[in-house]
């Protein structure tokens, strides 16, 4: 009876409950923009609702059949969140004139179909650790080819790649593939990092040949940041190392030694690179009128705070606001155009779906079985949660502005398409987690963190050895 109790679920009837409320929520944005802007249903409006529903429809189906036990929540989120940024793209189109909103709607179908692949055929996500090492090569092509002749530089940042048809950004890409590389390398070294290195006081200090990932990633993140000035893109790489290596091995010592590493990177960085300095002063002096209107300067930040302060708390309302007075505010900006109006309120509601949407995510790295799974989750997850913290701290000039984007919200192709093939990464890690687990051995390289245990990392070493020097 008690084995009874305790079978996991499916939950897919919750999912479509929730996929419900999320088309309601994303639809009805639309459609107030809509009413707003047109005062009648338009060929776009119907043709992006009934685009999106078809698309979250027939992925909810693909999970019955491929990933039932997957996490009933992650899809209802992200449709919530892209349905919200399709509805905005489409409100500053209305005013400008664009078709961005005609754009991202193909690169979210685009993207749906790549999620929906992955499902197909990974149908293990433990079959990726396999490539670690490939993973690193195929990293290291993607961020040199913005260096070659496909390379475009837009706004002064060397990123993207041309297609011909229009322009991609490779590095969004690379954050799956360095993720995938961290967690094999990761989960097959973690009881080596563990007990090799020399104690200095509390701190356990890992041995030099043991940091070469580390001092990979910040070379890695050093080269963005230089050759193709991306301070966005330079912060989530390192950040993602970062976190992926205090999960494995909850080791403070690490988290000091990449943090020196950042302190020291970014202080040559400035004083080396013109393009780093003028990004610090236009985070320090925002308000400087000669820093407002210098080209490259905080004119764009500025204007984003203004539009914040308009919105109050309840917001102006969808399509009644000025958000298009800020530059680029359907990609970069489209936060600051949101909180203008939508308010404080919608924008917390915004950051909470966020916020649920990244513990899902670690939920699932708890539950899985296998120290990959655990790592590639957790990484994935935290990227999702530093890249919306660096956009929002950036338009709310908590930090310097980067460039980055919005996961599922801002106009960009590269970005929604990366993001949502994360999404079918973690459905697969979660439907393993909460799938009905079949007698056998725990997996050979790492067990699940035991109830109670002291060490706040996911996981816990094998050896009675790894376990003492992870008390240390």
């Amino acid at each position: 009876m008690s084995d009874l109790l305790t079978t996991p679920k499916p939950r897919r009837n919750i999912e479509a409950l929730l996929l419900l409320v999320a088309l309601a929520v994303g639809v009805g944005a639309n459609f107030l923009v809509t009413v707003d802007q047109e005062g009648t249903f338009s060929r776009d409006f119907w043709l992006q609702a009934g685009t999106l529903g078809g698309l979250v429809v027939l992925f909810h189906i693909v999970l019955r059949f491929r990933a039932k036990y997957a996490d009933p929540v992650i899809l209802p989120l992200v449709t919530a969140l892209n349905g919200i940024g399709l509805a905005m793209i489409h409100r500053l189109d209305l005013v400008s004139g664009d078709t961005a909103a005609d754009r991202q709607l193909l690169w979210t179908t685009l993207a749906v179909a790549a999620s929906i692949v992955v499902l197909f055929v990974l149908r293990d996500h433990r079959i990726l650790r396999r490539f670690t090492y490939i993973s690193l090569i195929v990293s290291a092509v993607l961020l040199l080819l913005p260096l070659t002749p496909l390379g475009v530089e837009i706004n002064g940042a060397r990123i993207w790649i041309s297609l011909g048809f229009g322009t991609f950004q490779p590095g969004e890409i690379a954050k799956i593939t360095l993720a995938i590389f961290f967690a094999g390398y990761l989960s097959t070294n973690r009881d080596l990092i563990l007990l090799a290195g020399r104690k200095v006081g509390p701190l356990q200090l890992p041995r030099f040949k043991d940091m070469g990932p580390m001092v990979v990633a910040w070379l890695v993140s050093i080269g963005v940041l230089v050759f193709q000035r991306d301070l966005g893109s330079s912060i989530l790489f390192f950040g993602l190392f970062m976190a992926m290596i205090y999960v494995a091995t909850s080791r403070v010592s690490w988290v000091l030694i990449g943090l020196s590493l950042v302190a020291v990177g970014g202080l040559v960085a400035m004083q080396l690179f013109s393009h780093v300095a003028l990004r610090i002063d236009g985070w320090i002096n925002a308000f400087d009128p000669e820093v407002i209107e210098r080209p490259g300067g905080s004119w764009q930040v500025v204007q984003g705070l203004f539009g914040l302060a308009s919105g109050g708390l309840t917001g102006t309302g969808l399509g009644e606001g000025r958000p298009d007075l800020v530059t680029y505010a359907n990609s970069d900006m489209i936060i600051a155009a949101l909180g203008e109006e939508l308010g404080m309120i919608g924008l917390f509601a915004i950051v909470l779906m966020y916020v649920l949407l990244v513990s899902r995510g670690f939920r699932a790295a708890l539950g899985t079985r296998d120290g990959f799974g655990k790592l590639l989750a957790c990484g994935l997850s935290f990227t999702i949660a530093l890249q919306c913290f660096v956009v929002i701290g950036g338009v709310t000039r908590l930090i310097p502005l980067t460039g980055l984007t919005t996961p599922f919200m801002s106009a960009g192709g590269s970005s929604l398409l990366a993001n949502w093939i994360i999404v079918a990464l973690l459905l697969l890690i979660s439907e393993a987690s909460r799938r009905p687990a079949v007698s056998g051995p725990l997996d050979s390289e790492m067990v699940p963190a035991l109830p109670g245990a002291g060490t706040p990392a996911l996981t816990r070493p094998r050896s009675q050895e790894a376990r003492e020097a992870g008390r240390a």
